[in-house]
C-alpha cells in the first residue's frame, strides 16, 4: 500500500526473470517492508512462476504465508547481528534449495548487524551462490555500510498518505463491523504518522476503549492520551539511552564524576518531569523505575575519583 513504485519495479523485475541476489528495502517503520520481502520470496518460489501474481495456494506459497517454509528464512537484525550468526549463514547457503528455487533471507533491521558482521556478510554479496536471494529491510539506511548498498539494489519506501490508511482501517471496521465515522478513521490515520502498523495498533486500542460504536468525542480525548503515552514513552527510552554511555564512562572510571552528577541530575529533573504529566500507570511505574536507577547510579558516581 502506498509503494506504487516499489510495486512496479519489482513486478517489471519477476516478469523479465531478471531477480537480483540482494535487494535492501529503506524507510520508516511500518510501511510494508517486510510484507513486500514476503510477497516477493512468493513471486520468486511460487510453483506457477516465477510470476508477479503468486498463487497463494500451492505448497510454497503457503509454506511461506505461515512461516515454515524451508527455504525462505526471516532474521531478526537486532538479536542475530554478531558475526558467528552470519558466519553459520554462510555455511547454510551453500546447501540447495530444498523444494523451491531459490534460498531466500529476510533481514530485518540489517543496520543493526556489527561491524565485523557486515564485513562476514560482505564475502557472500561478493560472490553469491545462484540459488540464493538476499533480502534487507532497515528503517536507518545511514548505517549500512556502502561496500553492502553497492552490491544491493535499493529501494526506498515513503510514508503512507493518512487517505490510504484511513481507507485501510475503514475496511477493518467493515470487515469487523465497528461503527465509526470516516472523520474518525482519519484523526486515527493521522495519529499513525505515516505508518501503517502504528495506525493499526492505535485502532486496536480504541476499540478496546470505545467498543464496537467508537464516538467521536470521546475519540478525541482516547487520541490524545495515546499520543501523549507515545511521546513520553519515546522520552524514557531517550533518557535510558543516555544512562548506557554513563554506564560506560562510569566502568573506565574515568575522573569525570562531578560532571557525570550535573548531568544526571538534569536527566532526574526529567524523569520528574515526566512522571508529573502522565496520566498512564505503566508510564507512571517506568518513571518511577528510572529515578530508582539514577539514584544506584549517583552512588556509583560519588565513588568516582
Amino acid at each position: 500500500m502506498g509503494q506504487d513504485h516499489v510495486v512496479k519495479t519489482l513486478r517489471n523485475a519477476v516478469r523479465l526473470n531478471r531477480i537480483s541476489h540482494a535487494y535492501i528495502f529503506s524507510g520508516p517503520r511500518g510501511t510494508g517492508k517486510t510484507s513486500v520481502a514476503r510477497i516477493l520470496a512468493k513471486s520468486i518460489n511460487c510453483a506457477e512462476g516465477p510470476t508477479e501474481t503468486p498463487c497463494n495456494r500451492c505448497a510454497n506459497c503457503s509454506e511461506i504465508t505461515a512461516g515454515s517454509s524451508l527455504d525462505v528464512r526471516e532474521i531478526d537484525g537486532a538479536s542475530n547481528n554478531g558475526v558467528e550468526e552470519i558466519r553459520e549463514l554462510r555455511e547454510n547457503i551453500k546447501f540447495s534449495p530444498v523444494s523451491s528455487r531459490y534460498k531466500i533471507y529476510i533481514i530485518d533491521e540489517v543496520h543493526m548487524l556489527s561491524k565485523a558482521a557486515f564485513n562476514a556478510l560482505l564475502k557472500t554479496l561478493e560472490e553469491p551462490p545462484s540459488h540464493v536471494v538476499f533480502i534487507f529491510a532497515t528503517t536507518e539506511i545511514p548505517k549500512v555500510p556502502a561496500t553492502i548498498l553497492s552490491r544491493c539494489q535499493r529501494f526506498d519506501f515513503k510514508r503512507i498518505s493518512v487517505r490510504q490508511i484511513a481507507e485501510n482501517l475503514g475496511h477493518i471496521a467493515r470487515e469487523e463491523e465497528i461503527a465509526v465515522s470516516d472523520t474518525a478513521l482519519s484523526w486515527i490515520a493521522r495519529e499513525g504518522q505515516g505508518s501503517l502498523r502504528d495506525a493499526q495498533s492505535i485502532f486496536d486500542q480504541v476499540i478496546s476503549y470505545g467498543g464496537l460504536a467508537i464516538d467521536e468525542a470521546r475519540l478525541a480525548q482516547e487520541v490524545a492520551f495515546l499520543a501523549e503515552r507515545s511521546d513520553l514513552t519515546e522520552e524514557l527510552v531517550r533518557i535510558r539511552s543516555h544512562l548506557g554511555q554513563f554506564r560506560e564512562m562510569l566502568d573506565r572510571t574515568e575522573p569525570v564524576g562531578r560532571k557525570l552528577e550535573f548531568l544526571l541530575q538534569e536527566i532526574n529533573r526529567e524523569a520528574n518531569t515526566i512522571g508529573s504529566k502522565a496520566n498512564d500507570a505503566e508510564i507512571s511505574q517506568r518513571a518511577v523505575a528510572l529515578k530508582s536507577e539514577l539514584e544506584k547510579m549517583r552512588e556509583q558516581v560519588q565513588n568516582v575519583e
